[in-house]
């Protein structure tokens, strides 16, 4: 089962008043749905959720949701944040069964940037998607998609075929479409300008 368990209260109290009764009871309310089942409300406390989530594997990732003696897989699919304070305000879970593929956005990250043959010669990373839609097992969702730029030069595009795609990952679009750009910076066209007049003079 997932790492993080997240010990639930049913909340009777619906809507926006019974929202701000549990956050006044240090409580962050939040919503149960997805399968068969009707949606359901509930709250975990604030304490509790505030250590799941700063542990950078609530959202996008298999959790176990406990009510008593029941105990469920839930993916997070949403955290609604204060917008000045930051303080966490709802969050959706997903029902899920924890042997079936779940479709879900995970982050693209690049690495080996710093040789990056593009970037050396002063190129500029222009990022089209920094998130791809996959379908992937429930107990086993990637922390990221990887692409590697320590071949890429001047003008080449990352496209979908580039990601690194664990074992039994797959896009959910079949289309090979376009995750980022190796382009000529301003400071870069402004040297290549530089370098022009001088030859000319």
């Amino acid at each position: 089962m997932a790492d993080i368990v997240l010990n639930v209260e049913v909340r009777s109290n619906t809507g926006t008043g019974g929202a701000r009764a549990a956050r006044r009871a240090n409580m962050v309310p939040g919503i149960l749905y997805g399968g068969s089942l009707d949606p359901v409300a509930i709250a975990v406390k604030e304490n509790e959720f505030r250590k799941a989530l700063y542990t950078g594997k609530l959202l996008g990732h298999l959790v176990t949701l406990k009510y008593g003696d029941e105990s469920q897989p839930v993916i997070a699919k949403d955290v609604q944040f204060h917008p000045v304070t930051d303080v966490p305000m709802h969050f959706d879970l997903y029902r899920v069964d924890a042997n079936a593929s779940v479709r879900i956005s995970i982050a693209v990250h690049f690495k080996n940037q710093e040789t990056c043959p593009g970037l050396k010669a002063g190129g500029s990373l222009e990022v089209v998607r920094h998130d791809v839609e996959v379908n992937a097992p429930a107990n086993a969702i990637p922390e990221e998609l990887v692409v590697d730029l320590a071949e890429k030069v001047l003008g080449d595009t990352i496209r979908a075929a580039d990601l690194q795609l664990p074992k039994g990952v797959t896009l959910t679009m079949d289309r090979d479409f376009v995750v980022a750009t190796l382009k000529v910076s301003s400071a870069g066209m402004s040297d290549i300008a530089a370098e022009g007049e001088a030859e000319a003079e």
